[in-house]
């Protein structure tokens, strides 16, 4: 297997080398890609040093050396990668050492394009551990229990709490599948991006189960993690979320070979999400607005009323 990791880098100076040292100690890693994204901190003269320290690690800027954002970066790793297969670390998080040994079994089958495995959690600071434990405890982010690849893409648009999510740190894609049968790679989503492109990611390639009952990598946790400061507040994962699921739907509308139920499905998450960011007095004019615009869509069965009423108070 020649891998070829993928590592946005924005301020992430203190942590980028136990990163990209934890994918070197991985033989079946070909190359690790550091995309520095013009980080405030010291982050581009600690890629450059790795550089420097290493044959396998390759550092790359984006044209105009300005910040993109993560999404974009991923994607200028793609489109710099040499391997048969992608990888994708953040530059805060690490691999554990068994990250790559499912893959080396399954992608001995030409037909797997796609392969997730199980996050752990480090806490890099006792701090950080009272800031964020009740966000993430100590569990694993894991697909529940081991589904057939068609099952993948239902399973996390209708039963993402039940079904389970997997994270970009624990997959690894064949190359020329990602390539030739994703239309679109990361969108330049300022939150979600890697939800929304697993959901599509999905859809488009057969993933398989790795090892998703114990870690394959660690999320780590520390006082400056934008994601995690924006998904411990209160105020702000209703936002977040309308912003996941209007860039789903504008995917899925446009997308004819997607069943028409699922369409509705995404559709009232979009909409619930929005009720349940509006202001109160304005919650119960939306209900009744898309009461009335999707009436058949209730009458047929297919729309979940009571969901909506779950986001009043």
């Amino acid at each position: 297997m020649k891998i070829s990791v993928i590592i946005p880098v924005y301020n992430a100076e203190k942590y980028v080398a136990d990163a990209v040292e934890s994918a070197l100690k991985h033989d079946e890693v070909f190359e690790v890609i550091l995309v520095e994204d013009k980080s405030p901190d010291h982050s581009l003269q600690a890629c450059e040093e790795l550089e420097l320290r290493y044959d396998r690690v390759k550092l790359y800027q984006h044209p105009d050396k300005q910040n993109h954002g993560a999404g974009p970066s991923r994607n200028l790793g793609i489109q710099k990668s040499t391997g048969d297969f992608v990888a994708f670390l953040d530059a805060d998080d690490y691999y554990l050492a068994n990250r790559f040994d499912a893959e080396k079994e399954l992608f001995k089958n030409p037909k797997v394009e796609g392969v997730y495995g199980a996050l752990g959690v480090h806490y890099y600071s006792e701090k950080a551990k009272e800031q964020y434990y009740n966000l993430f405890k100590n569990s694993l982010t894991t697909v529940y229990k081991k589904h057939d690849p068609k099952q993948v893409f239902p399973g996390l648009i209708h039963k993402l709490g039940s079904f389970g999510l997997f994270s970009l740190d624990g997959l690894t894609i064949r190359r020329e599948s990602l390539i030739k049968k994703v239309k679109l790679l990361f969108k330049p989503m300022k939150l979600h991006e890697d939800t929304e492109f697993l959901f599509r990611l999905s859809y488009y390639l057969d993933l398989y189960p790795g090892i998703i009952d114990e870690a394959v990598a660690m999320r780590g946790v520390h006082e400056s993690n934008r994601i995690t400061k924006v998904d411990s507040n209160k105020a702000k994962p209703a936002i977040s979320r309308v912003i996941l699921w209007n860039e789903t739907y504008n995917w899925v509308k446009d997308e004819e070979t997607i069943p028409e139920n699922i369409k509705i499905h995404i559709k009232r998450m979009q909409r619930s999400f929005e009720i349940a960011n509006a202001p109160k007095l304005k919650k119960w004019a939306m209900i009744l607005k898309y009461l009335v615009v999707d009436y058949q869509s209730i009458k047929s069965g297919l729309y979940n009323i009571n969901f909506r009423y779950s986001l009043i108070s």
